[in-house]
């Protein structure tokens, strides 16, 4: 089989762009009248002529998400460990040019931070640290999830790529999960957000789910950065990307996540808007595409949004946040990666789930299964 760079490069943006823009009602309406749909289908569903579609989606896409996951909306925190970084990304808190204190826990820090996230009931955690190798780094990731690993059923990593070795070093260790996001498949635009450090290479990120799937990892997760550049075009090859990773590693889970650019400190502006209902469009899209793709809302997104969608696809949420090392208990006023804009307690989110007809999900996997 192709590697996906080979696959990725007989495409062009610009030709992307065009046979989305150029997408007619009568395109739409096939492509929906349709019970098994491929990534022509998908490239429809995120047109602007499928907008006017968008209540017939919604419909749709409940049912497909209430038959295939039920009525359940899994839980998840993130816990920040640092916020050091080596590379210069325009968009990001964390970018080295920000001249703010640096952080990282030490291990008693991440104790004391996970026992206030347990605290809130949660058993699933989402590690997540700025790219720094010469401190955060695969040891300093195996040493953590020593620390931590029997007090979730579900551990997930949002990290700097790694080799394929350390990715299996990580499924060794317990981990459940791996989120890594292109930012954007634009790849000029890449290298004017990306100028210093190893992100920079936009190759080597192109092939990180690769060695991820090599290594064994149970799920992997992938995304784009929206506001970067055009969602839609950007999202194709989001979902092209899944497409191929599907047909190679089928034993492997799949979700996807749909961070949009937030304030924080130094940052840019959206080179690209995205509002709700482009957003509300998009999670339809990869829907009625994919049947099986795991769906995740963070608090990123505002609260009215946030309970709004979960009748529609989402399958996990996030839910009292904190994008700052030790952000719970430890140092609240570290510096945070981004503005979160959902700032409501966890018991309140677990009971506009449940309010919702929905059953908030604290544990649904145990490693005992495995």
């Amino acid at each position: 089989m192709k590697t996906f760079k080979a696959i990725f490069e007989q495409y062009n943006w610009d030709n992307i762009q065009s046979k989305i823009y150029q997408t007619s009602a009568k395109d739409v309406e096939r492509s929906l009248s349709k019970t098994k749909r491929n990534l022509d289908d998908f490239l429809v569903l995120i047109s602007p002529a499928a907008q006017n579609y968008l209540e017939r989606m919604a419909q749709e896409c409940h049912q497909i998400t209430k038959k295939r996951f039920g009525k359940t909306i899994q839980m998840y925190a993130p816990l920040y460990l640092s916020n050091e970084c080596q590379n210069i990304c325009t968009y990001c808190g964390f970018s080295l040019d920000n001249k703010i204190k640096r952080k990282t826990l030490s291990d008693t820090e991440i104790k004391i931070e996970v026992e206030a996230l347990k605290n809130l009931g949660f058993d699933h955690v989402l590690l997540v640290t700025g790219e720094a190798n010469y401190s955060v780094n695969i040891n300093y990731f195996l040493n953590a999830i020593a620390l931590i690993r029997k007090q979730f059923s579900i551990i997930s990593v949002e990290v700097q790529p790694l080799s394929t070795e350390e990715y299996k070093h990580l499924h060794g260790a317990g981990v459940y999960s791996v989120l890594v996001y292109q930012e954007t498949y634009h790849q000029e635009v890449y290298k004017k957000y990306h100028t210093k450090g190893k992100k920079s290479n936009f190759d080597y990120r192109l092939e990180t789910p690769d060695r991820i799937g090599t290594a064994g990892i149970h799920k992997i997760g992938l995304g784009v950065l929206l506001g970067l550049e055009d969602w839609r075009t950007d999202s194709f090859f989001n979902a092209l990307h899944l497409d191929y990773l599907q047909k190679k590693y089928w034993q492997t889970k799949y979700s996807v996540s749909f961070p949009r650019l937030r304030p924080a400190e130094g940052i840019i502006e959206p080179n690209f808007i995205m509002d709700d209902k482009d957003l509300t469009q998009l999670i339809c899209a990869y829907r009625l595409w994919n049947e099986d793709l795991e769906i995740s809302i963070s608090t990123r997104e505002n609260e009215k949004f946030r309970n709004n969608i979960i009748p529609i696809g989402v399958t996990s949420m996030s839910a009292g946040s904190k994008t700052n090392p030790g952000g719970y208990v430890v140092d609240p006023q570290s510096l945070e990666q981004f503005e979160i804009s959902d700032e409501r307690p966890v018991s309140e989110i677990a009971q506009i789930i449940t309010n919702s007809g929905y059953e908030p999900v604290w544990k649904d996997w145990d490693k005992s299964y495995s």
